[in-house]
């Protein structure tokens, strides 16, 4: 079984596009997790040019790493444990319904909570949320994604 810092170092991401800071909680029905979004970050500079924030794809985003790749990851490590070694994975994202109720600035931390709908043959479909301030949503919705060889 892998542990939260082992499912992080497999994220398939570069560190300018990676929104997971830490995951606070990891097992086989949900995750729970956070990100510090940086007032440097390159899309503030034009998302909107006198009063930035931070894109809804990019929250999007946020919640499929914490939510979805992260659960995703763990649940494959825990059929699979061999899976990573022997096989270079694949991620794909093939879903999401998500609906925006506020706006997250720059320099604000966000934290996801995902619970898994279902996991079947490397698919995983999850309800998802975003929070500030661990009261106030942001968005919420579900999103589905497939982990393959």
């Amino acid at each position: 079984m892998k542990t939260k810092e082992e499912i992080l170092a497999l994220l398939p991401y570069g560190p300018g596009f990676t929104f997971v800071d830490e995951l606070n909680y990891l097992d086989e029905q949900r995750v729970e997790g956070h990100y510090h979004f940086k007032p440097e970050s390159y899309f503030y500079a034009h998302h909107f040019k006198d009063k930035p924030v931070t894109p809804g794809v990019i929250l999007t985003e946020c919640m499929a790493q914490i939510g979805l790749v992260s659960l995703g990851l763990f649940l494959l490590l825990k059929e699979r444990p061999e899976e990573p070694e022997t096989k270079p994975l694949k991620i794909a994202f093939t879903e999401a319904q998500v609906q925006f109720k506020k706006p997250v600035l720059p320099g604000e931390t966000v934290s996801v909570t995902a619970e898994k709908i279902y996991w079947r043959m490397g698919k995983l479909k999850v309800k998802t949320e975003m929070r500030i301030d661990s009261n106030k949503v942001v968005c919420s919705g579900t999103l589905s994604g497939m982990i393959f060889k």
